[in-house]
C-alpha cells in the first residue's frame, strides 16, 4: 500500500517538471501592489517581520509549501515528501528598489526574479517583499510557485490565505511543524511497482464509472474520440514561425496594462459574446499590429494561441495540483477590421465549446499516467512548437482584499514561457479591473512596451467599432 508519508505527483503535474529546461522555467508568478498602511516602520520601510509571521501562521493550511521533491529510484517518478530542514527565511525574502523606485524598476526586478529557476532541493516557492517604491506609501509582493504544485484556478495558495475581506491587522499564531519521516528508496520503488501493477484495474474501474455516470455512453465516447482526433490533427498542422518564436534565452521582461472591467463588460454586452471573446479579439488585434511592425504579413501566417481551460469539478475546487486542459485557438490575424476578428473569434470559440475540444488534452493527460518520464519529457518540451503564445484568463474577486490591514491595490499575473515561445499573456480580474501581465524573452521581444501599447490600441479600436464609449487604460499600478 502507498505510504501516508508522501504524495505522488499526477502525470500532468510531472509534465511541468520534465518540460522545464535551463531557459524555460515552469513557475507561475504574480506581482501585487499594496498600500503600506499600518505596516510602515518607524524608519519608513515595511514591517517585514510581521509579514513573515503572517506567512508562518498559515502554512499549516497548505502542507505542500513545506514539502520538497524526492524521486523514485530507477522509475524516475517524483513524489512530495516533508522537508525536515524547512527554513522559512529562504522562501520569504526582503528587498528594496533604489529609492525613489519607480514602476519601470519594479517591472525590471520582476523580470529578473521570473528568470531565476526555483531550487529543486527545497519546496518550490518564493515570496519577495519589495519596498522603496516612490512616495513610500506602497510596497510590492512578488510570488513564485512551480506549476507542478498549482494551476491558475486551483484556488488555494499562499497569497489567498494571507488575504482577507476585512482589514485584519494581526497575524495568526503559527502551529508546530513536525515533518513526517521521508520514505526510503526501497519503499518508494516497492510502492511504485505496486501502483503500476494496479493501473490496469484502475483504468477499468474508471471506464466503468464513466459508463455508469453517462446517460448516452456511446455518444460520450464519440465526443471524446473526436476531441482527441482534433488534437492530433492540430499537431500535424503546426503554427507558423514568427519573429516572436525561437530559442529562449536566460532573461525575461515583464510589463502590464489594466482596463476597467466595466469597459470590458460593456464591449461584451454590445457584441453579445463572452469576456473571453473580447480578450482573444483584443490579443489578435495586438499581435496583428505587432507583426506588421516586425515586417511580417499577418495574413500569411498561421498564428495559434493556447488558452488554458480549468477541468476542475465542484468537488476538486481548492485542491493543490493541476487539473487543466487547453483550447488551441487560431487567432484571426488575417482579418483587417476589429469586428471581422471578433466574428471569427466568436465562431472559433463556439466551435471549441460545441466539440468539447478541451477533452482532447484531458484524455492525453490520462494516458500520460502510463508514460515513462523520458517520453513524457520529450512530449512536454515539444509542446511549445504547437503554439505561438499562451493567453490565460483567471477571474478574481471583485471587492477589495487586505493583508494585515494593507489594502491590495492591484495584482498582475506572470505566466511561464514554453520552449520556443517569446511572449505569454496572463489576465486576472480584481476589484473592477481586468489586468494583463506580459512576460517575454528578453531578446525575442526587446520592445515589450510596444506590444503593450498594441494591446491598448486593439482594445480601443474594438470599442470604437462597437460604438461603445470607454475610459481606456488605467494609470499604471492603480
Amino acid at each position: 500500500m502507498p505510504s501516508y508519508r508522501y504524495d505522488r505527483l499526477s502525470a500532468q503535474d510531472n509534465t511541468f517538471l520534465v518540460g522545464e529546461t535551463p531557459t524555460a522555467h515552469m513557475h507561475i508568478s504574480g506581482l501585487s501592489i499594496f498600500d503600506v498602511g499600518d505596516l510602515t516602520t518607524v524608519a519608513g520601510g515595511v514591517d517585514f517581520e510581521k509579514l513573515r509571521a503572517a506567512v508562518e501562521g498559515v502554512l499549516h493550511d497548505i502542507p505542500r509549501y513545506r514539502q520538497k521533491l524526492q524521486w523514485v529510484p530507477i522509475m524516475g517518478n517524483p513524489v512530495w515528501v516533508d522537508d525536515a530542514d524547512f527554513n522559512l527565511d529562504y522562501h520569504v525574502r526582503h528587498t528594496s528598489l533604489p529609492r525613489p523606485g519607480d514602476l519601470d524598476q519594479l517591472k525590471q526586478l520582476a523580470g529578473r526574479i521570473m528568470a531565476q529557476q526555483l531550487d529543486r532541493e527545497r519546496p518550490l516557492w518564493e515570496m519577495w517583499i519589495v519596498e522603496g517604491l516612490e512616495g513610500g506609501e506602497r510596497f510590492a509582493m512578488i510570488t513564485k510557485i512551480h506549476h507542478c504544485m498549482i494551476d491558475g484556478a486551483s484556488g488555494v495558495d499562499l497569497a489567498q490565505l494571507l488575504m482577507s475581506v476585512e482589514p485584519q491587522k494581526e497575524p495568526a499564531e503559527p502551529r508546530l511543524f513536525v515533518p513526517r519521516t521521508a520514505p526510503s528508496a526501497s519503499e518508494l520503488l516497492r510502492d511504485e511497482l505496486a501502483h503500476r501493477v494496479g493501473m490496469p484495474m484502475a483504468a477499468i474501474r474508471g471506464f466503468q464509472a464513466l459508463r455508469d455516470e453517462t446517460e448516452d455512453f456511446r455518444s460520450e465516447l464519440g465526443i471524446r474520440a473526436k476531441a482527441l482526433g482534433e488534437l492530433v490533427s492540430q499537431a500535424l498542422d503546426p503554427p507558423s514561425d514568427t519573429p516572436i518564436n525561437g530559442p529562449l534565452g536566460p532573461h525575461r521582461r515583464f510589463d502590464w496594462i489594466s482596463f476597467p472591467l466595466e469597459d470590458v463588460k460593456a464591449l461584451r454586452r454590445a457584441a453579445k459574446c463572452t469576456v473571453n471573446d473580447i480578450v482573444l479579439t483584443t490579443a489578435a488585434g495586438a499581435f496583428r499590429e505587432y507583426m506588421q511592425l516586425r515586417n511580417v504579413d499577418p495574413g500569411a501566417i498561421h498564428f495559434r494561441a493556447s488558452a488554458p481551460v480549468s477541468m476542475r469539478s465542484e468537488g476538486e475546487k481548492g485542491a493543490m495540483g493541476n487539473r487543466v486542459s487547453s483550447w488551441m485557438v487560431r487567432l484571426p490575424l488575417d482579418r483587417d477590421t476589429p469586428l471581422a476578428r471578433l466574428e471569427a473569434v466568436n465562431e472559433i470559440t463556439q466551435g471549441l465549446k460545441d466539440s468539447n475540444s478541451a477533452l482532447g488534452v484531458d484524455m492525453m493527460m490520462s494516458v500520460a499516467e502510463w508514460t515513462p518520464p523520458v517520453l513524457l519529457s520529450l512530449g512536454a518540451q515539444s509542446a511549445g512548437s504547437q503554439t505561438n503564445t499562451i493567453i490565460t484568463n483567471v477571474p478574481g474577486p471583485q471587492f477589495p482584499l487586505y493583508m494585515l490591514g494593507a489594502r491590495l491595490v492591484n495584482m498582475f499575473p506572470m505566466a511561464p514561457l514554453l520552449e520556443n515561445m517569446g511572449v505569454a499573456l496572463a489576465l486576472f480580474s480584481y476589484d473592477g479591473k481586468l489586468n494583463w501581465g506580459f512576460v517575454s524573452d528578453y531578446n525575442l521581444l526587446p520592445d515589450l512596451s510596444v506590444f503593450r501599447r498594441a494591446v491598448e490600441n486593439a482594445f480601443v479600436e474594438l470599442a470604437e467599432a462597437l460604438g461603445v464609449e470607454i475610459s481606456g487604460a488605467l494609470a499604471e499600478g492603480d
